[in-house]
């Protein structure tokens, strides 16, 4: 018996792992998002003073790339024993390791008081982030749509996703509440709580977690076919294309998303003088407009396909690229959160279907690995740099015109990735009829 075969007697446990995994990914990306915001807004200031704006920023931001280099890494440390010893348990390991960083960089004295100390001891604690972000994605994923029917997998797997726009509304919420109540106060002290308060919701996550069963995909998997010992070097070996490319079709997605939520805010506030409290508050309505579009756009991928779906995303975003900077040079308030609120929908378009879309290109005994490290293979090649880049070269030329058609070159990327992907879910659904077993990359 395969998931697709479970009855009514799963319902629970299948909530449960869904709640659990949204719960999880929400607590991760608000630890993750968290720093983006503060890396923006507040560290330039507090471990790079005495700099130039523009080169605090660009330090501010490397140690931003920082995380995003360290997400592979964790795809292919947790990757290894999701798929050994289970998703679950893998799960929990993550959620303390995010948990801790984020506490520890928020108890973290500036460069004022301890010198180079602070922005060393802020690298490690994102490198920890980073790894820990790194393998939560995969589990987490795996855990909801492993519970899920076959006809519903988009749908199941965008849940976990659904944590994004609410980690990012929770953590731009903590920052912007902060930022009104403590005033002046605000670079001194305010912007710590929100990192401490991390500490609060892990308690919560792990709560949670512990009350969910494993993976029965993965428990049926490892009875029939056992497990590898190297997962990772399995999946390289056999897979290492479908790794490749599924970092690649992300480039349109996850390059832009950064821009959008992250670099958006030092452009609005250094560039266009808006105040900081506005743009967060724009921030916000795009993140909670994200709560429903991501879940939507998944279930639309069971309807009309992932790939079409997933590529209807990436065209908009391209054809975006540059009306979005024309709406905020405007510095028209309604134009403004137009841009931001739009660009984040195009985005939540390929975001939706993205994890059943990768996923469902690995077996179910390498799919953690398989899935993870291509995933998080994008936050070196997209995510970590392009906030560097788009500052670099708004520098450089004045202008935005170059980071538009940076994000045009990115999804022309993305859609030739995108064409390449093997269309693993259909050998699946025939596998999976035949009785045969559904170990399509094992």
């Amino acid at each position: 018996m395969t998931t697709t075969d479970a009855g009514s007697g799963s319902r629970g446990p299948r909530r449960r792992a869904v709640f659990a995994s949204a719960v999880g990914t929400t607590i991760e990306w608000y630890d993750f998002f968290l720093y983006g915001t503060a890396a923006s807004l507040i560290f330039p200031k507090v471990f790079f003073p005495g700099q130039p704006p523009f080169v605090g920023v660009l330090w501010s931001f490397s140690t931003l790339f920082v995380g995003f280099a360290a997400r592979p890494v964790g795809a292919a440390i947790f990757g290894h024993y999701g798929d050994r010893i289970g998703r679950k348990t893998t799960l929990i390991v993550t959620l303390l390791l995010m948990g801790i960083s984020t506490f520890v960089i928020g108890v973290i004295p500036g460069a004022a008081s301890i010198g180079i100390w602070g922005p060393i001891l802020l690298v490690l604690m994102r490198i920890g982030q980073g790894i820990g972000v790194g393998g939560e994605w995969g589990g987490s994923v795996l855990l909801a749509m492993e519970w899920s029917t076959t006809n519903r997998r988009g749908l199941f797997a965008s849940w976990p996703q659904f944590g994004v726009p609410m980690g990012l509304l929770l953590s731009t919420g903590a920052v912007a509440g902060m930022n009104a109540l403590t005033g002046p106060d605000f670079l001194t002290w305010g912007w710590r709580v929100p990192f401490l308060a991390s500490a609060v919701l892990i308690a919560v996550g792990l709560y949670v977690r512990l009350r969910v069963l494993e993976s029965p995909e993965f428990e049926l998997s490892k009875a029939e076919h056992g497990v590898h010992k190297a997962p990772v070097l399995v999946v390289i070996r056999r897979q290492w294309r479908d790794v490749v490319v599924a970092a690649f079709v992300r480039l349109s997605e996850q390059a832009p998303f950064y821009i959008f939520i992250t670099f958006v805010l030092t452009y609005a506030t250094q560039k266009l003088e808006l105040p900081r409290g506005q743009v967060l508050g724009y921030t916000m309505a795009a993140a909670a407009v994200g709560l429903v579009s991501i879940p939507l756009f998944g279930l639309l991928s069971d309807l009309i396909g992932r790939r079409l779906m997933y590529g209807i995303g990436i065209v908009c975003v391209g054809l975006f690229a540059f009306p979005y900077f024309a709406m905020l040079d405007s510095k028209v308030p309604a134009l403004i959160l137009g841009a931001i609120v739009v660009s984040l929908v195009f985005h939540d378009m390929q975001y939706g279907p993205q994890a059943a879309l990768i996923a469902e290109t690995f077996g179910t005994n390498v799919r953690y690995s398989g899935a993870g490290i291509g995933y998080q293979l994008a936050s070196v090649i997209a995510g970590g740099p392009a906030p560097l880049i788009a500052a670099y070269l708004l520098n450089r030329t004045g202008s935005s015109t170059a980071i538009s058609w940076y994000i045009v070159g990115c999804c022309v990327i993305s859609l030739v990735a995108l064409l390449m992907m093997p269309n693993r879910a259909a050998v699946e659904r025939r596998l999976a009829e035949t009785g045969a077993p559904t170990e399509v990359g094992a």
